[in-house]
């Protein structure tokens, strides 16, 4: 699995490299969501947000459907604006409905479950699901999926890394919000271990928003509104 992460960054940060000298050459500018649940209004407003604010990138952390329903509206307006759009699934979506998903609105829509790509010198590693629900992950999948992700980046002097997922960190404030979905202990331990710079995710309806820094990383629950991020 390793081998074939490295390729998907070298191959990744190529095609994305030749869009970087469109994008602002200071930094990158994100708009990051989550937990849309079928709704293509929401899916539309944040489209033109994206447009308006000039963003590089579109990052939505899971859930982009209610039980793998309302599919169709959900990435299509991204793409018609063409917006580059990384995206995982949630627990409300397989990661095979986010690979068809990403066929049907590629090249400009990527599942980045399970792998790492580079964009403006920045690291990006994404690992979707959660530890509850049908489509449930164990802690040793999340664990395991984050793992080879950040090691696939190791050999890049990268200037900051961005994990991305659904689930949120166990032990943190937004755990707190909720009694019915626990923190991943997995997530919590990838922030130990590798350190990333900024940790996005949702899943906590109630935490929408919510910023706090766990072993000096910043982690936002960025909720079905979204959030502008620069970097």
């Amino acid at each position: 699995m390793k081998k074939t992460l490295e390729k998907h960054v070298e191959s990744h940060s190529k095609r994305l490299a030749k869009k970087a000298g469109k994008a602002s050459k200071h930094g990158l500018k994100i708009l990051a969501a989550g937990d849309i649940h079928g709704d293509k209004q929401l899916a539309e407003a944040l489209a033109e947000r994206a447009v308006k604010e000039g963003v590089d990138l579109v990052i939505l952390t899971g859930d982009l459907t209610f039980a793998e329903q309302s599919t169709e509206g959900i990435l299509g307006p991204f793409v018609k604006k063409g917006l580059k759009v990384l995206f995982i699934p949630g627990n409300h979506e397989t990661i095979a409905t986010a690979d068809f998903l990403a066929e049907v609105y590629g090249p400009n829509a990527r599942n980045i479950h399970g792998y790492a790509l580079i964009y403006k010198n920045i690291g990006i590693v994404g690992c979707g699901g959660a530890n509850v629900g049908p489509n449930m992950l164990s802690e040793q999948e999340i664990f395991e999926t984050l793992k080879q992700g950040f090691y696939s980046l190791k050999k890049y002097n990268l200037d900051k890394i961005v994990m991305i997922t659904h689930v949120h960190p166990a032990y943190s404030k937004m755990e707190k919000l909720t009694t019915i979905f626990p923190g991943s202990k997995a997530v919590t331990k990838a922030l130990k271990l590798f350190k990333p710079d900024l940790l996005l995710c949702s899943h906590v309806h109630e935490a929408e928003g919510l910023e706090e820094v766990i072993e000096k990383t910043r982690v936002i629950n960025v909720g079905k509104h979204g959030k502008i991020i620069e970097l």
